[in-house]
């Protein structure tokens, strides 16, 4: 479900973008599993999951060709689109760290790659789209706060060696409820003290 929210995200932004089917097939596949495949080479998790289970290349696709027929109404239900990408961004920041565990990095780490995981597929997304990545603007809603705490919660269970079903869905959740919130009451993170850029403001 969180690769094809994901998913779904970069095809309406191939969309937007006027990209061709193959637009939006990359843009798919990318925000769909970049985050993981990032993981994955960083701890030498070879060959990479997104390439050890055709499902997680079919779900991007099939995510493409929904987007590609249906975008009008999938633009329509884009507040319950992201309802879902934020339970998506809890449980990859959870499982990210959970694997990156497993493959013996410290905890520091395992809460760093939890992040990546949760958000390097939107990174790459927009750079392929040529546009500032959301997670670096600040007129866009925290996405890599509630992300950073998510994964930081399973790093410190795993300290305290106290990491378990409910936990997890506590930590999951607590990230998801985070980036709800700053959806809807706008949560931006500050700009830096007593700014005196001259730099235009983008829209």
């Amino acid at each position: 479900m969180g690769i094809f929210v994901f998913a779904i995200s970069g095809a309406l932004l191939a969309v937007r973008k006027n990209f061709d089917v193959f637009g939006l097939a990359v843009l798919a596949l990318v925000t769909g599993l970049g985050g993981g495949l990032f993981r994955d080479l960083v701890i030498d998790a070879v060959p990479p999951a997104a390439f050890t289970e055709l499902g997680y290349l079919l779900t991007p696709l099939v995510a493409t060709g929904i987007v590609f027929f249906l975008h009008p109404q999938v633009e329509r239900i884009n507040k319950a689109i992201q309802v879902f990408d934020a339970a998506g961004l809890g449980l990859f920041c959870v499982t990210g760290t959970l694997k990156a565990y497993d493959y013996g990095l410290g905890l520091t780490s395992c809460a760093v790659l939890g992040l990546a995981t949760a958000v390097g597929g939107g990174v790459l997304r927009d750079v392929l789209a040529g546009e500032v990545p959301s997670l670096l603007r600040w007129d866009r809603e925290v996405y890599a706060v509630p992300a950073l705490v998510g994964a930081s919660c399973v790093a410190l269970l795993l300290r305290f060696d106290a990491l378990n079903e409910f936990s997890m869905t506590v930590a999951a959740g607590l990230a998801f409820l985070l980036r709800i919130l700053a959806l809807r009451y706008g949560w931006r993170a500050p700009r830096a003290w007593h700014r005196r850029s001259g730099a235009a403001e983008e829209p």
